[in-house]
């Protein structure tokens, strides 16, 4: 834009006056020009770094001067810290936002310190350079680490080894190898796994060289793992086992050393083929199992902690490296144990005997039962055989009850000693849990603690007297069947006691089924045929005692005085048939010629089939022998 009236005052033509202005400002002058221009035009613009200066601080702001019509402002947060907020201090700041509704211009300097940063790392370094950098934070993958700008360090280049938890850098200075630069999306990867590995190339060849079996070699511990830990020797990691880190019982390699802690090592072990070393921290003391036998002789009594509970039993620490086991089996005279924790659990104190000692194998055999007197010892005297005692029903089994005598001492009754004509299929048909029960002492076996009891054995065997006594064979008696089998019937005679009605006994004709002549639930009269007191079983029959009763009612009457009446003559039920045939032969006898022949008395024997001799089912009687030479056959 030209000022005509200046142009008249001088009395120049236009045309004069751009010739001479054209003399003044060459090519130059108009380039240096034009790029002012634009550098003032550029500096307003978004995105621009600018120059400025820190006027003061306002709260969370950070006021700055940069030179346009207003001041910006930085978020006092972007400072590594609150020295660097000096008032006149000049720093580069990245203009975000010159349009705001406060008038102030939006600012950065994290950005433009990230922007310079970058521009800075691409002309100084390129892949494969070592950079120095701070651990900012953890993120996905691995690390985020500044070098100037922020750069990714994954988390397996974090270390030769894994490194377990890789938080443990955050905040720490790591020397890294750049693998990667790009530059289109700004991103750079390093590894400090890379550069630790060319570092120890040349360490590792010196000691292996050097490494023998017994040296004592100075490292630092570089991971822990469940199974023991990692030492670096200086260019060779070695492994510390976690059962040669203490003579003692550890649970985790971490309760005896840290990340980074230096350790004197022994060397157990050395593979040079395969490069692998193992190392040994307990083998710089004695073993305390070298003189085991003599600090802890058999029979000694000892206290000491528990440290372990298994299914089979509790270990006991002693001292540092020596512990004892003190089995299940160990720790009660009386009581039944299904696991160790209903006696001791982790960290109780445990006063124990030494049962045995093996130094080789470092094992010690504790008992805890040892330590109180046995109540077996002295169980036979006070329950000797035959005394009556009161117990308690604890447990039911197929096989019979278990029995507490007194807190301690237990006892069982079997199934076989509940009674002496009943066979029970189960105890619980005579006893429950929690009943008191009165039994007899019939055996104690102190050596396998145990103590055999009946019930049955409180009253005299009835097979003995009672049952020969009452029933005689030859008498009729009364019962009712109970139950029915292929082979025969079972009669009740009295509670609890049953004799067999065989089939061949039950009619004269043969019969099939037994349930064709009786059924269950009927009363029948019966001969005893046979009561066999070794089996313990009574032999009975049906159809001989219809015999009996038809011949009572065939008896011939004898003469009667005149003017009076004489009742029927029976035969009594005490009285056998053979006795009522042999008197009915001899009247026959006496009226035949002496050349007719008599008739022949026919002995009949019935034996007792297999099944009913082999029948031990526990509810019905054994099958007596039905032989009865002596009975007769009814006469033709």
């Amino acid at each position: 834009m030209v000022d005509k009236n200046i142009v008249n005052k001088l009395g120049m033509s236009a045309e004069t006056l751009d010739n001479q202005i054209n003399e003044m400002f060459g090519q130059a002058e108009n380039d240096f020009l034009e790029e002012a221009l634009i550098s003032k035009v550029d500096s307003r613009l978004p995105g621009a770094i600018l120059q400025g200066t820190i006027i003061s601080k306002i709260g969370n702001d950070v006021i700055i001067e940069i030179g346009l019509k207003s001041e910006g402002v930085v978020d006092a947060g972007e400072f590594d810290s609150p020295d660097e907020i000096e008032p006149g201090k000049k720093i580069e700041v990245l203009l975000e936002d010159s349009d705001t509704a406060g008038g102030l211009i939006q600012l950065s300097k994290r950005k433009a310190d990230r922007i310079r940063g970058w521009e800075r790392i691409i002309e100084k370094s390129q892949e494969g350079d070592v950079v120095t950098g701070r651990v900012i934070r953890r993120i996905k993958g691995g690390l985020l680490v500044d070098i100037g700008v922020p750069v990714f360090l994954p988390a397996s280049q974090v270390d030769i080894r894994k490194p377990g938890d890789i938080s443990r850098f955050i905040g720490k200075e790591i020397e890294c190898k750049i693998l990667k630069i790009d530059v289109e999306n700004h991103n750079i990867v390093i590894s400090r796994r890379k550069l630790i590995e060319e570092q120890r190339k040349g360490s590792k060849e010196k000691i292996l060289a050097e490494i023998e079996v017994g040296q004592i070699r100075k490292g630092i511990v570089k991971n822990i793992a469940d199974f023991g830990v990692f030492v670096d020797l200086g260019g060779l990691d070695g492994l510390l086992h976690i059962s040669d880190l203490s003579w003692g019982r550890i649970s985790h390699p971490s309760e005896i050393v840290k990340l980074d802690e230096e350790l004197d090592c022994v060397v157990i072990g050395v593979d040079k083929e395969n490069e692998k070393v193992s190392l040994g921290l307990k083998q710089k003391t004695s073993s305390p199992w070298d003189d085991v036998e003599t600090n802890y002789p058999i029979g000694t009594r000892v206290k000491g902690t528990v440290v372990n509970v298994m299914k089979y039993g509790v270990f006991v620490r002693l001292k540092d490296g020596i512990e004892g086991l003190i089995h299940i089996s160990e720790m009660s005279w009386t009581k039944r144990l299904r696991h160790p924790n209903e006696m001791l659990n982790l960290g109780d104190e445990a006063d124990a005997m030494v049962l045995s000692v093996n130094r080789e194998k470092q094992e010690i055999s504790l008992g805890l039962k040892q330590t109180e007197t046995n109540p077996w010892t002295i169980a036979s005297q006070k329950y000797p055989q035959g005394t009556v005692v009161t117990a308690n029903v604890r447990s039911i089994t197929n096989f019979g009850a278990f029995v507490e005598m007194e807190h301690g001492i237990d006892g069982m009754i079997h199934i076989s000693d509940l009674s002496w004509t009943r066979k029970y299929n189960h105890p619980s048909e005579a006893l429950q849990k929690d009943q008191q029960v009165e039994c007899v002492v019939l055996e104690v076996d102190e050596e396998r603690q145990r103590v055999s009891l009946g019930v049955k054995q409180l009253t005299e065997d009835p097979w003995l007297h009672a049952i020969p006594g009452k029933y005689i064979p030859g008498h009729i008696i009364k019962g009712k069947v109970t139950k029915l089998t292929n082979f025969g019937a079972f009669v009740e005679l009295e509670p609890e006691l049953e004799g067999l009605l065989h089939i061949s006994e039950l009619a004269d004709h043969k019969i099939e089924e037994p349930a064709d002549i009786v059924k269950e639930g009927n009363d029948v009269e019966v001969k005893i045929l046979k009561v066999d007191t070794e089996a313990r079983k009574i032999g009975l029959s049906l159809r001989r005692a219809q015999w009996a009763a038809e011949e009572n009612e065939d008896a011939p009457k004898s003469a009667e005085p005149a003017g009076e009446k004489q009742g029927p003559v029976a035969v009594q039920t005490v009285l056998s048939n053979l006795d009522v045939d042999n008197v009915t032969k001899s009247q026959a006898d006496e009226e035949k010629p002496a050349d007719e022949e008599k008739p022949a008395v026919e002995e009949i024997k019935v034996e007792e089939p297999a099944e009913a001799a082999e029948e031990s089912k526990p509810e019905t009687e054994p099958a007596a022998g039905a032989d009865e030479a002596t009975d007769d056959a009814p006469k033709e």
